[in-house]
């Protein structure tokens, strides 16, 4: 397994986490929500590449697929606070019957890297 990979899984199992009242194990959220780790690492992909291809804005949106799955979704800036953005995902799961919404926040750590924060 590769750093990205573990980054995007526990990146959602944070978020997802936040959004549930009673708590579930990570695999169980994975699981529930229909998506592969494969679909995981294509989501992170698609956050870095939205959030480095310049300075991000509030409306910006960058879709995403994975052909192997057919999972697919779409990622949305929703705010810009500092050196801090929200997003909100979309994530439609290959054979899942309505998309499903999750909203993370991550903040340039003044190196380049968007790190996940609460």
């Amino acid at each position: 397994m590769n750093a990205p990979f573990f980054t995007a899984i526990a990146a959602c199992g944070i978020l997802l986490m936040s959004t549930v009242v009673e708590a579930k194990p990570l695999s169980r959220i994975i699981a529930e929500m229909g998506l592969s780790p494969a679909d995981f690492e294509v989501v992170n992909a698609a956050s870095n590449a939205l959030l480095t291809s310049g300075t991000p804005s509030v409306g910006q949106e960058r879709s995403w697929k994975n052909d192997d799955t057919g999972s697919k979704g779409t990622i949305r800036v929703r705010s810009v606070q500092g050196n801090c953005v929200g997003l909100q995902h979309v994530i439609q799961p290959e054979g899942g019957d309505q998309s499903r919404e999750i909203r993370t926040r991550r903040c340039n750590d003044g190196n380049g890297n968007w790190i996940l924060t609460p």
